[in-house]
């Protein structure tokens, strides 16, 4: 959708981008330490909510209905992220705003009062060198790391130096992935080839970033299924500190790290506390899922981080963020207690709430859900030293398209985001991964509504208010005595006593075949009595297995599947459709009717 966009010219030529640069440097040697300013930005202050997303998020209500359209309005003015993920975005791009509108918008609504402007930079020479998904557009070169400084962190920088943002309390999260990249992918040549200018550029993003006086810089430390293993955690700890000690300002200018940025690794793990527990054969920590890594979730991981970079050097003032935007796991498949098995593995697999196929797997994540509203200072995790939980990533934007997508972003197909990839650093597991998704950043409706229906704590239970422009008794649509359709003395479908006719009809379709495996969907359809659930049963050829299986709840009996809905795909009227997906080893089936009641 095009919005209207308050854009600027501003410092985008490289000469004259240099030429701020040049001046800002000796006019702010001795910027103020913003860190020294408040310890924690957050505290005392209110955050901004992007209107960008707010209104992308009433919209997939609309969409949605029912309640879990109430869901998405009850989160619409929780307080997201800004990503500046190229140059143009500084400006205004079609799906969002630019930053000097955004940062109006925040004076706006700070009305005088303490406000955080929460942003992301990210747009390093040779982004992301691991991933496919969300490569940037500058390339690792010394004319990349040029126009890194001149055309991206520069402009920025002129545009919040301006006395009318001086107010604002802003929070930048720095480039998500890079230095954790130098850490354990140093044998993948493009990391080899990034890596002088992912650490350049990093001190030089926190070296101009504090010289605006009123910025506070987070470095990301990705999460702790890729760094909590002991000799990547002292490796990062080691490599951070390095890059921080490297810079003009050093521990000044930064106020803390951020973990799990665009990730959905768990909060807490309530069932799995104890990494060093006997289990049958060995240790929690050494099951097949977990490898030995001891660092279960990201409350293992902030206070382990911490302790590291304080005996590295850092000030004991640091604080972390956590990004809980996708990290809830709640929904019909989360446990409800440990598990009772003395096997290790099904121990495990039973007891833990992250219901990934491999704690490596990033990309659109099935069964995922949003997690802790935003919160600052949360209780309970002294030895974590939060700042706040915060939603870095807005949920429902896509982490990476599941098939190639040409476009001007410099993004590719990254297996990660196929389901129908079984990959080697995933231990020759399926990803997992939704599919029919949009390019990164893009808005991914499917995956909104299984965030929001997932979400934990779940929405309608103890999350906030929906905002009183969404008062449901203003809305008559939502108001069940105002709509006779939800009147189950009006609508005589629902009247026991006359003929429901059919419940519902399914067909199973084979969508890629690749000979070894398959990928299947089937689509539901409310039959001319409508339903308010489903269950369809099919049968797999012998020898035939599910690799995974999404948007349904699902058993299999030898060679019988039957799928259920999640709830939130359950009520279909007569004519309207919704679908499933898995991925399966072997031969498959034939297409055609399957038993749907």
């Amino acid at each position: 959708m095009q919005r209207d966009k308050k854009v600027r010219a501003g410092v985008a030529a490289g000469a004259t981008g240099a030429l701020v640069a040049a001046s800002a440097l000796v006019a702010l040697a001795a910027a103020p330490s913003a860190t020294a300013a408040v310890g924690n930005p957050y505290e005392g202050a209110e955050q901004y909510i992007n209107p960008d997303w707010n209104e992308d998020v009433l919209q997939a209500a609309d969409v949605a209905g029912g309640s879990l359209g109430d869901d998405m309005r009850a989160i619409a003015n929780e307080p997201t992220h800004v990503w500046m993920d190229r140059i143009q975005a500084i400006e205004g791009i079609d799906r969002q705003h630019g930053l000097e509108w955004h940062l109006d918008q925040a004076v706006e609504q700070a009305g005088g009062s303490p406000l955080v402007f929460n942003m992301v930079i990210y747009d390093l020479p040779g982004r992301d060198c691991f991933a496919l998904a969300s490569n940037g557009e500058l390339p690792a070169t010394d004319e990349g790391m040029e126009r890194y400084k001149t055309e991206y962190i520069d402009a920025i920088v002129e545009i919040l130096d301006r006395p009318e943002y001086e107010d604002l309390r802003i929070s930048a999260v720095i480039e998500p992935d890079s230095l954790p990249n130098l850490v354990t992918n140093m044998s993948h040549q493009p990391c080899q080839e990034s890596a002088p200018y992912y650490r350049e550029g990093v001190q030089y993003a926190l070296d101009r970033l504090h010289e605006v006086g009123n910025v506070y810089s987070y470095i990301d430390a990705a999460h702790s299924g890729w760094l909590g293993w002991p000799d990547n955690a002292s490796g990062s700890a080691q490599e951070f500190a390095n890059v921080v000690e490297g810079s003009t300002y050093g521990w000044d200018g930064v106020a803390g790290f951020v973990t799990n940025t665009a990730n959905s690794t768990p909060l807490e793990e309530p069932f799995l506390t104890d990494p060093n527990l006997q289990v049958g054969s060995g240790q929690v920590r050494s099951a097949d899922y977990y490898e030995w890594n001891p660092d279960f979730d990201e409350i293992d991981w902030t206070a382990d981080l911490y302790d590291r970079m304080v005996a590295q050097g850092a000030p004991s003032r640091i604080g972390m963020l956590i990004d809980t935007s996708r990290n809830g796991w709640g929904g019909s498949e989360r446990p409800t207690s440990a598990s009772s098995s003395s096997d290790l593995n099904t121990y495990v697999d039973e007891s833990r709430v992250d219901r990934r196929t491999h704690r490596g797997a990033w990309c659109n994540p099935d069964g995922a859900g949003i997690g802790e509203r935003p919160t600052v200072s949360p209780s309970g995790y002294a030895e974590s030293h939060l700042h706040a939980f915060v939603w870095v990533k807005p949920p429902g934007e896509s982490d990476g398209s599941s098939e190639e997508i040409p476009n001007d972003e410099g993004k590719s197909l990254d297996r990660m985001c196929d389901p129908t990839y079984q990959a080697d650093k995933l231990g020759g597991a399926y990803t997992g991964a939704l599919p029919n998704a949009p390019l990164s950043g893009w808005w991914f409706q499917d995956q909104f509504e299984m965030l929001v229906a997932n979400a934990y704590p779940p929405i309608g239970d103890g999350g906030p208010d929906p905002d009183p422009t969404d008062d449901p008794t203003d809305d008559p649509t939502d108001d069940p005595t105002d709509d006779p359709t939800d009147d189950p003395t009006d609508d005589p479908t629902d009247d026991p006593t006359d003929d429901p006719g059919t419940v519902c009809e399914a067909t199973l379709e084979v969508v890629n075949d690749w000979g070894s495996g398959f990928q299947g969907q089937v689509t539901v359809t409310g039959g001319s009595g409508g339903t308010s659930g489903w269950t369809t049963q099919f049968t797999l050829p012998s020898g035939t297995s599910i690799g995974s299986l999404w948007n349904a709840d699902y058993s299999v009996s030898g060679s019988t599947v039957t799928a259920s809905d999640m709830g939130w795909n359950g009520t279909l009227s007569a004519g309207q459709s919704t679908s499933f997906g898995f991925t399966a080893n072997g031969t498959a089936p034939s297409a055609g009717a399957v038993t749907c009641s």
